[in-house]
């Protein structure tokens, strides 16, 4: 079952300086990430709750040429930095390829990987992904080992007191892509995921898509590059707005409409 945007995967030059960034100017704060050695990348995460934010680097261009996390990332910072691609979590990765195989999904056959955190516990997945990774195309699914780090009962747990300089608790609400053909990408998206688009309620042609406790809509562009827009709640009075790492940030007060 698709359980909600697992994390979304931000192209940075420094992971390091990214988050000091982020943590400055939208009240986000890092605490963990390591290294892809098979990848040629690292990075820095955000947690909010069990979804997070990956501000992913380059530490050796070779390898990250010829690996699917890599690529993106590589055509991200070619445009400045930005979103690189992004996942939705899955608890049952096998059951879910069959079921949207069904559809005509183009998702590949599963792909281990892990990544060495800095306190050199490995932590492991398994995923499937599009032929394509990029902003605007579908993303790819993901199922954690939970029996390993980063998803015991307690490393959970810690981090759903975890206090940002916002406040705690910090949650996503959605991901919102701007794309040249809203109908066309929904179409896609549906036919790789099983999404279901709907016209959003903010008009202009955008379309929605609930996957789980997130959503994703998908909007005209209307000009300039392709940019994301990643919404958050948080224990605020006020709504907050920046621009940063070539995404716009919203964050709304916790528990309005």
């Amino acid at each position: 079952m698709l359980i909600g945007i697992d994390h979304i995967v931000i192209a940075v030059a420094d992971p390091d300086d990214a988050a000091t960034q982020l943590e400055r100017e939208v009240g986000l704060k890092a605490t963990g990430g390591g290294r892809h050695e098979a990848l040629g990348t690292f990075n820095r995460l955000i947690w909010l709750g069990d979804t997070y934010l990956e501000l992913v680097g380059v530490f050796e261009r070779t390898l990250a040429e010829h690996s699917w996390l890599g690529i993106p990332t590589l055509h991200a910072l070619g445009r400045g930095g930005g979103l690189a691609t992004w996942a939705i979590a899955t608890d049952s990765l096998a059951v879910d390829l069959t079921r949207l195989r069904v559809l005509g999904s183009d998702l590949s056959e599963p792909i281990a990987g892990e990544r060495r955190r800095e306190d050199g516990v490995v932590i492991r997945w398994r995923l499937a992904r599009p032929p394509r990774l990029a902003p605007t195309e579908p993303p790819f699914l993901i199922e954690h080992d939970v029996t390993g780090g980063e998803w015991t009962p307690s490393e959970r747990a810690a981090r759903l007191t975890l206090a940002h300089p916002l406040g705690r608790p910090v949650r996503l609400e959605g991901l919102e892509l701007a794309v040249d053909d809203v109908n066309r990408t929904s179409q896609r998206c549906g036919r790789t995921l099983g999404l279901q688009f709907r016209p959003s309620l903010v008009g202009g042609g955008s379309r929605d898509a609930d996957i789980g406790v997130h959503f994703l809509r998908l909007r005209p562009r209307r000009s300039g590059p392709a940019s994301a827009v990643i919404r958050l709640a948080a224990p605020i009075p006020e709504e907050r707005t920046a621009q940063l790492l070539g995404c716009r940030w919203i964050v709304r007060p916790a528990g309005t409409g």
